[in-house]
């Protein structure tokens, strides 16, 4: 195959459903003009994986580089992202919500799935976006694991409500009471079953395990809480500081201020939901069982007139980053951590300030990270996670 020496890049995106794949093929030249080369629409299954390769090698421009970006479209992309990276090519994995922004930006007021696909090409093109590396296996079993056990939490909470209100019902049925408590009586086993499943997965490595109960010290932060982490962040290899893991999980503060309005701060919540889920009962934990540096916090926060569900918030975000440094650092919990810094009237900034400016300085940097691997990790993945 001739070079086009005018190619200075080529990119495919895919924009990615339950049952097809729309692939648009693209190339930028010298001049920065950016050009659909080809498109078509496959199967997302492991003979359209087979037919979208050797569409692909048939149009791409040989000795140019080429890169491919997807979507993180719930988990109907994993099964493309994992045979791709198998077969050698460089692939990146997106957010829909930073992909719907990218397609704004660019003036289209359509949306669907060609348009979708053709600006996933593009912005592959114009910026260098981190390569996408796959979960281990275990870890991807662990977060199989840790995910039904949230799922069957959740409808065992909806049955017992249920069931309060038929108990508390005018006319209760003894039938749809029976069944409700079959159900529960099934839940409640699926979830002792569960859980035992993830201690054994974490107990069988001798390294993990030694690392999980360092963190664990921590009172109120239980193994459940730490295999949440570990599933949805693959061992916290993803993250080279700390802006980024709570960019990733959500905790981040925007602001938006414009002219003569005044600045309002919030908490984005544009991250991983079931790290912000399993880190809520941890935080009250460690209120509870007064870990000092956390319960100085929430006192602090509630003396300032925020209220106790912000204040909760601001202990998550805390007990989430002195995890993250705990696991990095392979260290042990240390309680006096957070009394020198917070001795004074101002909270680290580095840690938590609602609102603060250094919160506000984070925003910009802090790139939200949804998908699993996004980021390059500066230690080996046997020093973070041993695992295989």
């Amino acid at each position: 195959m001739k070079k086009d020496t005018s190619v200075v890049r080529q990119n495919l995106g895919v924009d990615i459903s339950k049952d097809s794949l729309e692939v648009v093929f693209s190339t930028i030249d010298i001049q920065q003009y950016v050009k659909v080369k080809a498109s078509r629409s496959f199967s997302n299954s492991t003979a359209g994986f087979k037919q979208l390769q050797q569409w692909l090698e048939a149009k791409k421009v040989a000795g140019v580089e080429i890169g491919i970006l997807l979507e993180a479209t719930g988990i109907y992309y994993e099964q493309l992202a994992w045979h791709l990276h198998q077969k050698g090519y460089k692939l990146s994995v997106i957010l829909p919500t930073k992909a719907k922004r990218y397609l704004q930006a660019t003036g289209n007021k359509s949306k669907n799935d060609k348009m979708d696909a053709k600006g996933l090409a593009r912005m592959g093109l114009e910026q260098r976006l981190p390569l996408w590396q796959p979960l281990s296996e275990n870890i991807y079993r662990l977060r199989l694991l840790t995910r039904q056990l949230e799922d069957f939490n959740n409808q065992r909470t909806v049955c017992l409500n249920q069931l309060h209100a038929l108990q508390h019902s005018a006319y209760p049925v003894k039938e749809v009471e029976r069944n409700l408590k079959k159900v529960l009586l099934s839940l409640e086993k699926g979830i002792l079953g569960l859980e035992g499943a993830i201690t054994a997965l974490i107990e069988q490595d001798e390294k993990l395990w030694a690392r999980v109960e360092k963190i664990t010290a921590i009172k109120g932060v239980g193994i459940k809480t730490v295999a949440v982490l570990l599933a949805e962040t693959n061992g916290f290899a993803t993250f080279e500081n700390q802006g980024q893991l709570v960019s990733y999980t959500g905790y981040d503060i925007v602001e938006n201020q414009s002219g003569k309005k005044a600045a309002t701060t919030r908490m984005s919540k544009k991250g991983n939901a079931h790290i912000r889920r399993a880190m809520h009962l941890p935080a009250l934990g460690v209120v509870r069982f007064k870990e000092p540096a956390f319960v100085a916090l929430y006192q602090r926060l509630i003396a300032r007139g925020k209220t106790k569900m912000q204040a909760y918030v601001a202990v998550q975000r805390k007990l989430l980053i002195l995890i993250w440094a705990l696991w990095r650092k392979d260290e042990a919990y240390d309680p006096s951590f957070g009394q020198k810094e917070s001795s004074g009237n101002e909270e680290p900034k580095p840690l938590f300030s609602l609102g603060s400016e250094g919160d506000r300085k984070q925003v910009a940097p802090a790139i939200a990270r949804a998908t699993q691997n996004e980021l390059p990790c500066n230690e080996s993945p046997e020093a973070l996670f041993s695992l295989k």
